[in-house]
């Protein structure tokens, strides 16, 4: 059968353009490491790497949200724990009070340290996070959580303004954490102190007056619940951070899994890859010697 010559180049020319596109593809695997380059170069990889990615993504968010509320609640814990130690710096005071045997002056001078204790406990109560919001308000963040009224009754002069609503953030499937702590009963606290640095201050006034140990004891008992409420909620921001690093801990080892398997899936088998470059090389050297004698022979020399 005779092959015209026209039609011999054009199959020549698709042999070496196929082998040269597979080569080229060859070298890019080689060269970036991923087996697939395209999603048509296995459909059924391209799809487990695509679901692999969002997770992955997911996961990257999660541990982001951990990181932030994690940092946050590590603050709150802080500050708390502050006001805990000025509760306690004044409740040793009041012990001190309840003595029948100080004078006047004495008691007179104790107002002064409560004075600056309460204030200090009013003060972090009403903190605020670098991005100006109070931080222990509930849900309530653009206003302060201890609202404070001079023209109010003594022991009536605070309240709490915030709610007790959770600003709840995602950290995990399924898994949310509160973010944010209030300080509702607090105000409790200050109006007691308030109302026993009223009765202290006053001329002439002495433990022993049954209405002062009233007071006294009244500001020992709400001392005692306010440290009671503020170390129970510092020992839940505890455990919720010990959750959340057992959390981000697991969806490290998720991450890993997942790169690990994305890798194998799209990496390439660098020593197949060589074989068929080769052989790809070899076929393309051969077309061309082959082409190069073809065209070299005439119908008349065979005659």
């Amino acid at each position: 059968m005779r092959v015209a010559s026209s039609q011999y180049q054009s199959q020549i020319n698709i042999a070496l353009q196929q082998n040269q596109e597979r080569i080229n593809y060859l070298t890019q695997q080689m060269s970036s490491g991923l087996r697939i380059q395209l999603p048509s170069d296995d459909p059924v990889g391209n799809v487990r790497v695509s679901r692999l990615t969002r997770e992955e993504a997911m996961i990257t968010q999660y541990k982001d949200n951990i990181a932030t509320v994690k940092v946050r609640l590590l603050k709150n814990e802080n500050y708390m724990s502050s006001m805990v130690t000025d509760m306690g710096q004044a409740r040793d005071l009041l012990v001190w009070a309840a003595d029948a045997s100080n004078a006047p002056d004495d008691l007179n001078a104790m107002t002064q340290s409560l004075v600056a204790m309460r204030d200090s406990v009013m003060y972090t109560a009403n903190l605020k996070d670098q991005e100006g919001r109070y931080m222990f308000s509930g849900t309530l963040t653009d206003q302060p959580a201890i609202a404070y009224d001079p023209t109010a009754a003594v022991g009536a002069r605070y309240t709490y303004a915030g709610d007790t609503a959770s600003q709840v953030v995602v950290v995990g499937n399924g898994v949310t954490q509160a973010a944010n702590v209030n300080l509702k009963d607090l105000e409790t606290w200050l109006n007691k102190i308030d109302q026993v640095i009223t009765t202290l201050s006053a001329p002439g006034v002495r433990s022993s007056d049954p209405a002062v140990r009233t007071v006294v004891s009244a500001a020992l008992d709400g001392t005692d619940q306010g440290m009671e409420l503020l170390g129970g909620k510092i020992a839940m921001l505890g455990g919720a951070q010990n959750i959340l690093t057992t959390l981000d801990s697991n969806l490290s080892n998720v991450s890993l899994s997942n790169n690990m398997a994305m890798l194998d899936l799209k990496k390439t088998d660098m020593g197949a890859a060589a074989i068929d470059l080769t052989g790809y090389q070899t076929a393309l050297e051969a077309t061309y010697k082959a082409y190069a004698k073809v065209g070299t022979i005439s119908l008349f020399d065979l005659l």
